[in-house]
């Protein structure tokens, strides 16, 4: 009787939630999916997390601390049989929103469980490969068990069942009673703001959810806008049409924006490290040499250039050191001589020995979003010094997603920040995630399969050094084979309406923009 009295009283109360509607636009043009399960970009991830909760999550604005979220307390784990057997307890009186096929109704451990065995289906995730070895099982309606054959670190686990891609639950009874597609036209979570509707390159409308276990919004529901066009977003702002818009990097963005009345700026991390990875698979990039020659060709200082110095920093290794243990600093790479600075002759030199003294075509995708635009303009630029025409066909975020995936890209730009050295390391260069071809094809675009082992024995370790030592060791491997561009690591920055708080303080994200939850208030002057 009580469960069903909080969702009478639920409903009852969506009519009295504030008034004010936040206004926020992103720089694509679309999302890549409604289902989290399948989430790449970061207008994804920024729509997951105000519809789904997970099992445990950083902590809003600080990505430092981890902590529950549907689970009742941090899952602990025992030893059996050689097996590590992680125990999860629920929290009660949990509601999943009420769907197109089925009213609100209480979160159990059988939607856990379908949501986990879902994110480890590949033909139903995007991410199995992160629950490779894993087992669930249900104790009790509010209790089950994650079972792995072999243990690993809390540091590998934890992030596995976290607010980032696999981690979200999401209900049962909606891609049950609904079918999937109607799921991914409607998802149903149990976050603060739940679906409303999706307007294709317009808009995302999501509405507040009054019996969010946490406490009714303070918002009346978030708007979220799709307008690639920096120009056209900033102007949106300017006319007071949108309480907050993501950032640009363009040099004095800014400091222009600062001096704006009524506009704050946050500059927020830890971001993203960007790269350009290069396909073995695509000829004549299967040959070293003409790996070589590309890089050799690149100037960094030019792709930083593109972007204000308040943001962006240079990188030189595979993983950033400043981003995550395991990372190696720039000064290491040089040290190392793995840095091979921008040498026109020597990439003749390289091309010619290669068969390709004249040079070759091809044809790369690149995105809408202003960074990825502007790297392959700078990339097209730079190739053209040493006879290699690139012809680059700019599409939306979502598709050059879809298009890098089906190994359509010799050249594939892509910034990433992952929260542990396995995750991002395997997710790039393990052969179980190349692209199309995987067992659980991730974001493996240079179809590395050298360093298996090392990355195996890594996630095997329990001697933080040695893990880093094995970790460095592959990155060492990955700049001898020419395998990898790193350019630079990337902060977020946003314009804002004085009038918005966030309700928590912003230090760094997972999440791809601050994150708007049950807190978040919006003064109406700010309207």
């Amino acid at each position: 009787m009580v469960i069903f009295a909080a969702v009478a009283a639920a409903g009852r109360a969506d009519a009295k939630t504030a008034e004010q509607v936040l206004k926020f636009a992103v720089h694509t043009s679309t999302l890549t999916s409604l289902d989290p399960h399948f989430a790449k970009g970061s207008q994804d991830f920024t729509f997951a997390d105000m519809v789904f909760n997970s099992l445990v999550r950083y902590a809003p604005g600080d990505m430092s601390r981890l902590e529950p979220d549907i689970a009742e307390s941090m899952p602990k784990f025992y030893i059996k049989n050689g097996r590590q057997i992680w125990t999860i307890h629920l929290k009660k009186g949990i509601f999943f929103h009420p769907g197109p096929f089925h009213p609100a109704y209480e979160l159990t451990a059988d939607d856990v469980l379908f949501s986990l065995q879902k994110a480890a289906d590949p033909d139903r995730s995007g991410i199995a490969n992160e629950y490779t070895g894993m087992t669930f099982e249900k104790r009790d309606d509010y209790s089950l068990e994650i079972i792995l054959e072999k243990p690993i670190s809390p540091l590998f686990f934890l992030p596995a069942i976290a607010n980032h891609r696999g981690g979200y639950i999401v209900s049962k009874k909606a891609i049950q009673a609904g079918g999937y597609d109607a799921f991914t036209r409607h998802p149903v979570g149990t976050g603060p703001f739940k679906f409303d509707r999706y307007e294709h390159e317009e808009k995302c409308v999501l509405k507040a959810y009054s019996a969010y276990f946490r406490g009714m919004p303070k918002l009346a529901g978030v708007d979220m806008y799709f307008i690639p066009d920096n120009d056209i977003r900033e102007a949106a702002f300017r006319k007071g049409d949108m309480d907050l818009i993501l950032g640009v990097g363009d040099p004095g963005w800014i400091a222009r924006m600062e001096k704006l009345p009524g506009t704050r700026i946050d500059v927020f991390g830890p971001g993203f490290t960007g790269m350009f990875h290069l396909n073995t698979s695509i000829a004549p990039l299967d040959d070293i040499r003409v790996r070589q020659a590309i890089i050799h060709t690149l100037d960094r200082d030019l792709f930083l250039a593109a972007s204000t110095p308040q943001l962006v920093t240079k990188v030189l290794a595979p993983m950033s050191a400043d981003f995550l243990p395991g990372g190696m600093e720039n000064e290491k790479i040089i040290a190392l001589g793995l840095h091979r600075k921008k040498d026109i002759a020597r990439a003749r030199q390289l091309l010619a020995e290669a068969g390709f003294a004249d040079g070759f075509s091809m044809t790369l995708y690149g995105s809408e979003k202003r960074l990825f635009q502007t790297s392959y303009e700078i990339l097209q630029q730079e190739l053209a010094l040493i006879g290699i025409t690139v012809d680059v066909k700019i599409v939306s975020h979502s598709t050059y997603h879809q298009m890098i995936r089906k190994n359509h890209n010799a050249i594939v730009l892509y910034f990433s920040l992952r929260p542990n050295a396995d995750n991002y390391l395997r997710g790039y260069f393990h052969s179980d995630a190349i692209v199309e071809t995987g067992t659980s094809p991730h974001t493996n675009f240079s179809h590395c399969t050298f360093v298996d082992k090392l990355l195996d024995d890594a996630k095997d370790e329990v001697d933080p050094k040695k893990q880093i030592r094995l970790w460095e060791q592959a990155q060492i491997r990955i700049l001898h084979e020419a395998l990898v561009f790193p350019l630079l690591d990337i902060k977020y920055c946003v314009a804002r309406r004085p009038g918005l708080d966030y309700g928590h303080e912003l230090i760094t994200t997972l999440a791809g923009y601050p994150q708007f939850d049950e807190r978040t208030t919006l003064a109406p002057s700010s309207q």
